[in-house]
């Protein structure tokens, strides 16, 4: 069967996932309980419906009632162009008790990307504050004292043909915190057409995938972990920085 969200590597048109049926976003499923859902999210594909209209993520919600009343709604959100692991609420209850848990920086996040070039060391902390880049790019940032805190852990996983792969732990959770904070450090993420070097269309697609997530939903239970598998498009670039396909 192929894969629906292989993209060849053509530089002359914009690479946009079509909207999941039903089946293939029940496919992405990671985890569910009675309280929430993780999916992988696929790169490409806005979680919002955009102004202009277009595929989305929410827009395929309904397969994931699980015969409750209403689809579920996300707990967050991950940047169109980032896949990997997304929490979604299965009830109003559910899903406020998600938000807090989100805003008060309870939920551990890790993050895999491949950056081009790569800190000399092998872990460490970006302590960056950030603030908008300005009022016509809303969600575009900027290293700014004046801005809010942001701070980043990050640790070598492999390096290989002038690339480096790290997981990427974000402390604080403002937007494009990861990729604005690699940016700044001289080693912006591969594909990133705003902070780094990436094209405007085509491949290569940003490397940054939510890898794992952490989420403490029961006071007297253990964290609910869940992993997300490497994207596709991102393989060749892992197995040079000696990834091994798990």
């Amino acid at each position: 069967m192929s894969n629906p969200f292989h993209h060849s590597e053509s530089l002359d048109r914009p690479i946009d996932v079509a909207q999941l049926t039903a089946e293939q976003i029940q496919s992405r499923l990671l985890h569910r309980d009675g309280l929430m859902l993780v999916i992988d999210k696929p790169a490409g594909l806005p979680v919002h419906r955009g102004p202009k209209g277009g595929p989305n993520l929410e827009a395929s919600f309904d397969a994931l009632r699980f015969g409750l009343p209403r689809p579920p709604v996300l707990a967050h959100r991950l940047d169109k162009d980032t896949s990997g692991c997304l929490v979604l609420g299965r009830h109003r209850k559910a899903t406020a008790s998600l938000g807090l848990l989100f805003k008060h920086g309870k939920v551990s996040k890790t993050y895999w990307a491949i950056v081009e070039g790569g800190p000399t060391a092998d872990e460490g902390i970006i302590d960056l504050p950030l603030g908008r880049l300005n009022a016509e790019r809303g969600w575009w940032q900027k290293v700014d004292e004046q801005g809010q805190p942001a701070v980043t852990n990050w640790k070598v996983m492999g390096r290989g043909d002038g690339l480096t792969w790290l997981a990427l732990e974000p402390v604080t959770g403002r937007t494009h915190q990861l990729r604005v904070h690699t940016s700044a450090q001289g080693w912006p993420i591969v594909g990133d057409n705003i902070y780094g070097n990436g094209p405007r269309f085509g491949e290569p697609r940003l490397h940054l995938h939510s890898r794992e997530i952490g989420i403490p939903i029961s006071r007297n239970k253990e964290p609910v972990r869940v992993v997300a598998p490497a994207p596709e498009h991102m393989h060749a670039r892992l197995r040079a920085c000696g990834w091994n396909g798990e």
